[in-house]
């Protein structure tokens, strides 16, 4: 299975996650499960508003680097600007796990280079794959490896329903 992170911290952030999942799903990646919408902080540049992030697992047959592809075209066509690092956006798509496959090339490194120190990520996908092995470690056991301070930054969102139906 495929593990995307999106977040957006512009605009109508849910709309936009919302948004983001439908075109995953025209654009034939298929969205089997997803977690709640998670309110966190940003990182690296503060001075911005804070993010909507969550998880979802995909599947498709195509390779990854189409996906990663697809995953950018879906971020331009909702606005996506890419100003500075870390900087404020309308989506945001990362691919996260790729069928437990190791890839380092140019354009992409899977398992997300980053997401062990990351508690906005491992949250969510703790909720949807707590057992899911990412480098020798469960995504439970990375995310109880971050300092309390960090994972109480990360906030589930009760009042926002599903944003798609997985079958």
């Amino acid at each position: 299975m495929i593990y995307v992170a999106l977040g957006s911290n512009i605009g109508e952030r849910a709309s936009y996650l919302s948004e983001a999942i439908q075109a995953m799903e025209a654009d034939g990646l298929h969205v089997t499960k997803q977690s709640a919408v998670y309110e966190t902080a940003p990182v690296g540049y503060i001075e911005q508003p804070s993010f909507y992030n969550m998880v979802v697992e995909v599947a498709t047959t195509r390779p990854a680097e189409e996906v990663l592809s697809l995953l950018q075209r879906i971020e331009q066509r909702l606005g996506r600007e890419r100003l500075f690092k870390n900087g404020p956006r309308t989506i945001d798509l990362d691919i996260l796990v790729f069928n437990g496959e190791d890839i380092q090339s140019k354009h992409l490194s899977v398992p997300h280079p980053r997401m062990h120190e990351r508690a906005f990520v491992l949250a969510p996908l703790a909720e949807i794959a707590p057992l899911l092995e990412v480098r020798g470690k469960t995504v439970q056991q990375l995310l109880a490896a971050l300092p309390e301070s960090e994972r109480s930054d990360v906030i589930r969102l009760e009042s926002l329903p599903s944003l798609v139906d997985p079958v």
